[in-house]
């Protein structure tokens, strides 16, 4: 064991330091190890004799005594990624004699085990944070707020004395109602009033341009009924001891007398058939459309006992759309998580969270979900640049897809280069030539506003970060 002026080793120092669950390393100032423990030279399958003398990097690529020679100041690293594929917690610090450097030395542990640990119960947590609340509807955001009443009466639907009850669900494009539709037969399940295994059969009925295909699927057909057809169970059928979801139900047009006599008789006949089949079904008909104006007046009262309306994105509470913005932020996460196993914080800016809650959307959620996705797909890296498993990454206003989001509902059809009343290429440049000036986003916004040109400064932004600049 060599030994240095300003490190004394003898024997019971060594067995201390070799007692120690943690690794040790002094290096001098030029970074070579004048003395290792075993736990170190256990981490990179060497003995303490044959690395004394070498350079710490042979055995430790990014170490923290690297950074203390050269900065001459204490590091600390919560965690470290050895090349072997091993996690360290590292802390290091200089040793001075006389005010003058002359080495350094670093503690450091294991934590490969109990990183994998956490990250297992970070992922198991979301996931039943997602799954396992109160109830079905629990998941659902503002069951306990602005759609209460909503959500009270899907419980009903399935769960009063008298039930259960088919019903209605309304609302715009991308306000959910797939998702109700799916609580309300998780909540019937849970509550026993159908099995375990139950169906939960969807279809939209507005997916087929020839209403008597529709008929067929939901209905089925008997061998004989056209040239060609063989006995073909329906949808109803499937569903049987289930949930049919009837999604678009307008589209169902001509056959509003065959759903009629289902719901009405409990039994079935197939299209071109002779033979009622019952069938135990509960019937969950939504559509963007007010069925009251559409269905049969009989067919809509049978239906319509429980009508539960879904208000759009831009009705919904400011609260709601931050646990909403949060919610998506989480699934991102939790989706990189399983398939990369990397560790993603993500964050976005204050300005960046407001462009983003006062936009307006008419696809509503399902809008704002892939603008949140597409906004921080931008931010962050490629899979083939990450090179930790732990990453934070910061959403700004330039991340945003700025051209997609609206601002009210009079601009929804137009976007940006349609928003502004010049040659969107001479603005262009005009914006470039202030960027080269020195002025930021917020000043060029206010020069083109002064030229008459409606602009705000996270389009200029994302204008310039578009160009590259």
């Amino acid at each position: 064991m060599k030994s240095f002026e300003f490190l004394q080793v003898n024997d019971t120092f060594i067995d201390i330091i070799n007692s120690l669950n943690e690794g040790v390393n002094v290096v001098d100032k030029q970074g070579n190890l004048i003395f290792v423990n075993e736990i170190s030279a256990q981490y990179v399958n060497c003995t303490p004799k044959g690395m004394v003398g070498n350079h710490i990097s042979e055995y430790y690529p990014q170490a923290a005594l690297l950074e203390v020679i050269d900065e001459k100041t204490t590091v600390f690293y919560g965690k470290v990624n050895h090349t072997n594929g091993r996690k360290y917690m590292v802390k290091a610090k200089p040793i001075f004699v006389d005010g003058e450097l002359e080495g350094g030395f670093a503690i450091f542990s294991d934590i490969t085990e109990v990183e994998n640990l956490n990250n297992k119960i970070r992922s198991l947590r979301h996931k039943i944070s997602l799954k396992s609340k109160n109830d079905a509807f629990s998941n659902i955001i503002g069951s306990d707020s602005s759609l209460s009443s909503t959500i009270e009466k899907a419980r009903k639907t399935v769960g009063a004395l008298g039930g259960p009850r088919h019903c209605i669900i309304t609302g715009e494009s991308g306000t959910g109602k797939t998702l109700l539709a799916r609580c309300i037969y998780y909540y019937a399940k849970e509550i026993g009033v159908i099995k375990p295994d139950a169906p939960f059969i969807e279809i939209n009925c507005a997916q087929f341009t020839n209403t008597d295909i529709a008929a067929m699927e939901i209905f089925g057909c008997s061998e004989g009924s056209f040239t060609g057809s063989k006995d073909k169970k329906g949808l109803f059928e499937m569903a049987n001891g289930g949930i049919l979801f009837l999604d678009e139900a307008h589209a169902l047009d001509n056959y509003q007398n065959l759903l009629l006599k289902a719901i009405e008789s409990g039994t079935i006949r197939r299209i071109g058939g002779s033979r009622d089949i019952p069938i135990n079904v509960i019937v969950i008909a939504a559509s963007t459309k007010n069925l009251e104006e559409v269905l049969l007046p009989e067919l809509y009262q049978r239906l319509g006992q429980y009508d539960l309306y879904l208000p759009p994105l831009r009705e919904r509470s400011i609260d709601d759309k931050i646990q909403i913005l949060i919610e998506f932020i989480n699934r991102y996460e939790a989706n990189v998580y399983d398939k990369y196993n990397i560790n993603l914080n993500v964050m976005f800016s204050d300005e960046a969270k407001k462009i983003l809650l006062n936009g307006y959307y008419p696809r509503n959620i399902r809008q704002f979900r892939d603008i949140v996705n597409q906004s921080i797909d931008c931010a962050a890296p490629l899979i083939s640049n990450v090179k930790d498993s732990n990453l934070n990454i910061l959403v700004d206003v330039q991340h945003l897809p700025v051209d997609s989001i609206c601002t009210s509902e009079n601009d929804k059809s137009r976007n940006l280069d349609d928003k502004l009343k010049s040659d969107p290429e001479v603005i262009d440049n005009i914006i470039l030539e202030l960027r080269k000036k020195g002025l930021g986003p917020r000043k060029i916004a206010k020069v083109l506003n002064k030229k008459g040109i409606d602009i705000k400064y996270y389009q200029v932004a994302y204008r310039l970060k578009q160009k590259g600049f």
